[in-house]
């Protein structure tokens, strides 16, 4: 083949750098499976630092290969700043969520170096689902994201509650990429075309009032599919139970890398090649983030698993995002990517903190376990209270910030009732916020966590509380990239 057809592959640096490490850490786990427990158990450990390492350079090359857009592979890749501030969050969560899992799995006898090779194959398909430029490299950056988080899920064979998680993980993600295919091939059986400029210009040129009505059924779809994938409602109900069911780790994994994916994803197919459709989304994304914002509150008021309270959690934050997609232009874009940003500090925080709930070696997942813990572990307590708070959306914290900018878009888009929705779910929400900072103070202390806090969990859970108390005092860059990001997508 003459080197003048190769394609150019220097956007793409970051994904095969992740595939080829990904490779190799399989070949390496594969040639130590001989021996004992003990010699599974180290190999998960030299393989999760390896992976680590190989997440944290790829992070650097994402950064490095500077602000310009680029394309590959014959149109179906891109790379500009909208894809390199996601990459840039995706990796970042990815890494702690790594970090935290430490010596999670091989304590409960699930130690094994496959869990870590396929975190960077995950990450390996996000990245190319946010760079996707075609309906077709869109599904192949899905499936390579979704294959390995259902197995992620169930990871504890024997574990019930993690089988059952990935059972369901498994039967409704199959259907919802169903629903996104037939969603697909009929916007190509209508519109002539899956690559996301050539549908822009169709768009442009037919105008927003003439699209074929196959295409808007194919649009239809396509939503339905990706509200699963961000868990939005009415595709949520997977949600509760495999945050609970999933192994602690896994879930902190799932609640922050693919749900800030699929959503930069939802942006980019929005905006991109339905951005003329916008008036023939835009209620429908209204709708599904009320919807979110609205479940979210209630259904987490009656939750003691603070697993399943965290799974209602994050489908009340995917609404307040989705509020800055509904909007559909530049500043409604940049609100959620920065409410994007803060949610993956404080979500890592949060479940670094659950990872810390243990009695007896074991972890707890019950907020009553929590009771009178500031007078036992106060340092504990006290970066919880800070994470839970911020979540609330209590000033002057950095998740009011993320709130603030969503909605202050709704309202200069004339969306009254969408930024209503989200003040009256963020006051009904913080009571369940509120009332695990008063379990923790207020309860009278039961029988105590255990004292030794590993110490890359105790960091990311300080340091996660640190950024939340700081961010007002210099937003500027994060405001900035997200700008930047939002400019980028809207001018292709």
């Amino acid at each position: 083949m003459p080197l003048a057809s190769l394609p150019y592959l220097t956007p793409a640096l970051p994904e095969i750098l992740l595939a080829l490490g990904g490779l190799a850490l399989l070949m390496y786990g594969v040639f130590q499976k001989d021996g004992d427990g003990a010699a599974e158990a180290r190999a998960a450990r030299r393989t999760a630092w390896a992976a680590l390492a190989i997440l944290l350079v790829a992070l650097v090359v994402v950064v490095a290969l500077g602000k310009d857009r680029a394309l590959t592979f014959g149109g179906l890749f891109v790379v500009d700043a909208f894809t390199r501030f996601a990459k840039v969050l995706v990796l970042a969560g990815a890494a702690a969520a790594l970090v935290m899992t430490g010596d999670f799995l091989v304590r409960h006898g699930a130690g094994r170096f496959e869990y870590s090779v396929l975190v960077v194959f995950a990450v390996t398909g996000m990245m190319m689902m946010l760079s996707a430029n075609d309906l077709m490299s869109l599904y192949v950056g899905l499936e390579m994201q979704s294959l390995p988080l259902y197995v992620m899920a169930t990871f504890q064979r024997d574990d019930s509650r993690a089988s059952e998680a990935g059972l369901k993980y498994f039967v409704l993600g199959a259907l919802a990429s169903g629903m996104l295919l037939y969603g697909s091939s009929l916007v190509y059986g209508f519109a002539g075309s899956t690559n996301f400029e050539a549908l822009a210009e169709l768009f442009r040129h037919l105008g927003a009032d003439r699209p074929p009505l196959g295409v808007v059924f194919g649009l239809v779809f396509i939503l339905a599919g990706l509200a699963f994938k961000v868990s939005a409602v009415p595709f949520h109900m997977w949600t509760p139970d495999v945050y609970e069911g999933a192994p602690t780790p896994v879930t902190a994994f799932f609640s922050v890398a693919p749900k800030i994916a699929a959503l930069g994803l939802f942006v980019r197919l929005m905006m991109g090649p339905f951005g003329e459709l916008a008036p023939h989304w835009q209620q429908v994304v209204a709708l599904i983030a009320v919807a979110s914002m609205v479940v979210g509150a209630f259904g987490a008021i009656n939750q003691s698993n603070i697993k399943r309270l965290m799974a209602y959690s994050s489908i009340g934050h995917v609404g307040y995002a989705l509020v800055g997609l509904a909007v559909a232009d530049a500043d409604g874009i940049r609100g959620m990517l920065v409410y994007l940003a803060i949610y993956l500090v404080m979500n890592l925080g949060t479940f670094a903190c659950i990872l810390g709930m243990r009695r007896g070696g074991r972890n707890v997942e019950s907020i009553s376990e929590l009771a009178g813990v500031a007078r036992t572990h106060p340092l504990f307590a006290a970066a919880l209270g800070v994470l839970m708070f911020s979540m609330a959306g209590i000033p002057p914290l950095a998740g009011f910030f993320g709130k603030l900018y969503v909605f202050l878009a709704a309202v200069e888009a004339k969306m009254f009732v969408l930024a209503a929705v989200g003040l009256l779910t963020s006051v009904i929400a913080a009571f369940y916020y509120i009332r695990i900072v008063r379990v923790a103070y207020f309860d009278e202390p039961g029988e105590a966590l255990d004292r030794t806090l590993r110490p890359e969990v105790a960091w990311i859970a300080w340091a996660a509380s640190a950024l939340v108390i700081l961010f007002f005092l210099g937003p500027g860059p994060v405001l900035k990239a997200a700008a930047a990001a939002a400019k980028a997508l809207l001018v292709e």
